[in-house]
């Protein structure tokens, strides 16, 4: 396997604060940190793009590919079934407005959409759920990733956060 170097991953790999815990508290969730706050420069500063009453749409700032978003419940919780009716639904609202957001913005040709729902399903943040919105286009993996085992993406958070604000 060859590798890529990718610094910018080192952050999420080695961190120690507790949130990628199967029980981290609501004081040491990445996500509930970004909840408490919403103002222009925090959310800008943060990669945040919307904040409603019960949810946060934010850029993933270790993305598998260009534009990759996540839907986030303000409330600290492993499961769905935590959440209310309405929680859910403004989920699902979310996601539907933010695939046609990325179709048209980034031109993206098809959307992955998933929940890793508990450690063992592969949760980086086992104890708070949350919507991956993966922006794809054809031919977005190559020779590189099946050849060379190596996954290359060459965009700019900053960019992609402007483009994305800009279409909102």
């Amino acid at each position: 396997m060859k590798l890529l170097f990718a610094p910018w991953r080192s952050d999420y790999s080695t961190s120690s604060d507790g949130t990628k815990k199967e029980n981290a508290t609501e004081s040491e969730c990445v996500f509930c940190s970004h909840c408490s706050t919403d103002n222009k420069e925090h959310n800008k500063k943060h990669y945040i793009l919307e904040q409603t009453n019960s949810s946060i749409v934010i850029l993933n700032l270790y993305p598998y590919n260009a534009g990759h978003l996540l839907i986030v419940p303000k409330k600290h919780t492993a499961t769905l079934d935590a959440l209310t009716q309405e929680e859910r639904a403004e989920l699902m609202e979310l996601t539907s407005k933010y695939n046609k957001l990325l179709v048209n913005a980034l031109g993206a040709q098809g959307i992955n959409v998933g929940m890793n729902l508990g450690k063992a399903a592969g949760a980086g943040i086992p104890s708070h759920i949350h919507i991956h919105l993966l922006p794809r286009w054809i031919g977005d993996t190559n020779f590189i990733a099946t050849l060379g085992n190596t996954k290359t993406i060459s965009f700019d958070l900053n960019e992609i956060y402007q483009k994305l604000k800009a279409a909102l």
